[in-house]
């Protein structure tokens, strides 16, 4: 994988979640040059722990009728706007997926359907299928794991799903393909000023542990959570204006859900939404929403499950107790700071791309399903920094299909799990597995081959072994125990191509086993 650092760059990206790198693809397809920096892995921290929805948001929907709020349907429009181009621009890794919300007071079937109908009146052309009532046995028949106990009715409705932290790395092989350079385990370290105004940036290398500086037009903070902390490096009594908050979810076996379609519970104790879903041969089910102070590693704490397991278990057939987890993952939200707002989870998602005094550009707020709209916008306004036009430099994203769906392979004879993940990638895995001996399986009871590691090493910026078990083949998010049965072979075959010495091997092992047996 070629990924050279020159010295100069139109833009430099500090941050590699869902924001820094659809700001990168959207940058290289116009033109510009733009490098990108990751203090961890890529799409280590929120962007990987969603719950791997793409949607317009029926709370926000909700939110919007009942208080009138223009800003809430907005948002509600354009994210079913987005949902149309996310599901054409990422085939394999993005799908339709019907929900059916259970119901179980009467009155509550013409107030849920009333909202879900005006959801797919918004979608316009956009529109995924249309909502439609169920009676209580056709609910049953076709989702088993709502619990029948008072079943009044249920209400189904569509929206889209996807692979959170792949799509991160199509995004940014896209955006390589057309120029653009990503660096994970890369940190800021410091800004560089001349008259005032940013004109370099010095970055640590952790692996190698050499520094560098990189000089830039623009410099995009695009961080997530840690976007204050970025700020204060560059104005130390800058204002806070990112709020955090806490979403878990956990991860069962499937037979809790025996069915393709999904389950939204409409109204949980404290007023969320929640969701249980199929994820890659499992059942994930989350989120709750709670204030949290930043961290690098957040972790699913007892009293959250406690809560998730609490409410769920009201709507299921069969109750899910903690041993029956398979997993757990946590995710940090950086919401704007609303002061006026009760709670996390009455903030909208929105987003905003502001300029700094000294020219730092940061860029908060928003939510996955809208990452192509805020690189756009972002962009519109970088172009206006440089004194070039939109007309000269047009936003190409909303027909552009990543890295893994230009190619249509859905007659092939490839494997479901190499199309799901690398989709017209999965050639070059295959490759790999037929002429270098390494289609073995890494576990006995999981179909990823060596070969996917090698080709994750060599195209998918790979360099420590979560990056591969957590976000690359997701095994760490569903099955705690598997990751840690497959982490030393793993680290002995990254050793052998990394060239690691022992002391490395070691180190990154321990770090891994660590981070898997706390929970990543």
């Amino acid at each position: 994988m070629d990924n050279t650092i020159d010295k100069q760059y139109d833009i430099v990206i500090i941050g590699g979640g869902a924001t820094g790198a659809g700001i990168a693809l959207d940058a290289s397809l116009r033109g510009l040059s733009v490098i990108l920096f990751e203090q961890n892995d890529f799409a280590e921290g929120t962007s990987s722990r969603s719950t791997k929805l793409i949607h317009g948001g029926v709370r926000y929907l909700e939110a919007a009728v009942k208080r009138c709020d223009r800003a809430q349907y907005s948002l509600v429009k354009e994210g079913l706007r987005e949902r149309k181009l996310f599901l054409q621009n990422a085939p394999h890794l993005a799908n339709t997926i019907e929900l059916i919300t259970p119901l179980y007071r009467w009155w509550e079937v013409p107030y849920i359907y009333a909202g879900l109908f005006l959801y797919d009146i918004i979608s316009g052309n956009a529109t995924l299928g249309k909502s439609k009532i169920l009676s209580a046995k056709k609910t049953l028949a076709l989702n088993p794991a709502i619990s029948p106990k008072g079943l009044k009715a249920a209400v189904s409705y569509y929206d889209g799903t996807f692979n959170d932290s792949r799509m991160t790395i199509a995004l940014l092989q896209s955006a390589q393909e057309n120029g653009a350079g990503a660096h994970n385990h890369h940190k800021l370290i410091s800004f560089q000023k001349k008259s005032g105004k940013i004109v370099a940036v010095s970055i640590w290398d952790k692996l190698s542990s050499k520094t560098f500086s990189i000089e830039a037009s623009i410099v995009i903070n695009a961080t997530g959570p840690f976007i204050d902390e970025v700020r204060k490096l560059d104005e130390a009594e800058c204002k806070q204006i990112i709020q955090t908050s806490s979403g878990i979810h956990i991860i069962v076996d499937k037979k809790f859900l025996p069915s393709p379609k999904g389950i939204m519970i409409p109204k949980t104790s404290d007023g969320r939404v929640l969701f249980v879903l199929p994820y890659q041969g499992n059942c994930l089910i989350g989120t709750n929403d709670i204030v949290c102070n930043i961290s690098e590693h957040p972790r699913a704490e007892e009293e959250e499950i406690s809560y998730l397991l609490k409410n769920i278990n009201e709507y299921l057939n069969i109750h899910i107790y903690k041993y029956d987890i398979l997993a757990t993952f946590a995710g940090i939200r950086p919401l704007l700071k609303q002061n006026e707002a009760k709670s996390t989870a009455t903030i909208a998602r929105e987003h905003i791309a502001v300029f700094s005094n000294s020219g730092l550009m940061t860029v908060a707020g928003g939510k996955w399903t809208s990452y192509r709209s805020m690189s756009e916008s972002t962009i519109d306004l970088v172009l206006q920094k440089l004194g070039k036009t939109t007309q000269s430099h047009p936003c190409k994203t909303n027909q552009y299909r990543v890295v893994g769906s230009q190619k249509d392979i859905t007659a092939t004879n490839i494997e479901k799990h190499l199309k799901n993940l690398y989709g017209d990638q999965s050639y070059k895995v295959i490759e790999i597995a037929n002429s270098e001996n390494a289609s073995a399986k890494l576990h006995p009871k999981n179909e990823t081959m060596i070969a996917e590691l090698l080709y994750c090493i060599r195209y998918e910026y790979v360099k420590k072994p979560l990056d591969f078990i957590v976000r690359r083949i997701n095994l760490g998010l569903k099955n705690r125990a598997m990751s840690l049965e497959i982490l030393p072979r793993v680290c002995d075959i990254m050793q052998d191509v990394l060239r690691w010495d022992k002391d490395t091997r070691d180190t990154l092992e321990l770090e891994a086993k660590t981070l898997l047996t706390e929970g990543v």
